[in-house]
């Protein structure tokens, strides 16, 4: 058995992301497929794999808050409130993506962008030296279970990717989607998807405050 990740692990996957590879991963909540979110040749081999349908947005994830703060400087305060109420955590933010960054990722809708920062457990702690963000989904088939063991990753994924890190088994509990692009506007938002984030638990960090 694995006992998680360690340096080498963290710069494999940065030079395989890098390099324009496909690469098989562990998150906080299950495994993932990514790669570098600037790059659609990577993006369209990387959708082929899983089958997923080309207009399907992916999420943009990094691996620290700060550094997704500073690739987003188009966000209003009380979007950066959330997201630092949030993150790190379970959960997929949808923001506004005003500066229409990150294309790859955002498919059909450029104006929607999703983001996880994902709260690594020591076992996976190597991974915080990733020092920019992928663009990453849920390492299945379209449509089939999410994987919590490695073993659970279909073998079209594991063979077809470039690098593949095992984490050990993960909770395998997918992401909570938390629609944020009314925030700022309306001051309203919405879960979308319960998932490792209990909704009561979003509701809670996201409580005005005073």
């Amino acid at each position: 058995m694995t006992s998680g990740l360690n340096a080498t692990d963290a710069t494999r996957l940065q030079e395989c992301v890098v390099s324009g590879g496909v690469a098989v991963f562990p998150s906080d909540t299950v495994y993932g497929v990514c790669c570098d979110p600037e790059n659609e040749d990577a993006a369209h081999r990387l959708y082929e794999l899983k089958g997923r349908p080309a207009t399907r947005p992916a999420a943009l994830m990094f691996f620290g808050l700060e550094q997704a703060l500073a690739a987003l400087p188009d966000l209003e305060p009380t979007e950066r409130a959330a997201i630092a109420a949030l993150l790190p955590g379970p959960v997929t933010l949808l923001l506004s993506n005003r500066g229409r960054r990150f294309a790859s990722a955002c498919r059909s809708d450029p104006a929607t962008i999703g983001v996880r920062v994902p709260w690594l457990p020591d076992s996976l702690a190597a991974l915080s030296a990733m020092p920019g963000p992928v663009m990453q989904t849920s390492a299945n088939l379209s449509g089939e279970p999410d994987a919590r063991t490695l073993e659970e990753v279909p073998e079209r994924l594991r063979d077809g990717a470039d690098l593949v890190l095992d984490g050990g088994e993960l909770p395998g509990v997918p992401s909570t989607v938390i629609d944020l692009r009314d925030l700022a506007a309306e001051g309203s938002w919405h879960v979308l998807r319960e998932g490792a984030l209990a909704a009561r638990a979003v509701e809670a960090a996201l409580a005005p405050s005073g």
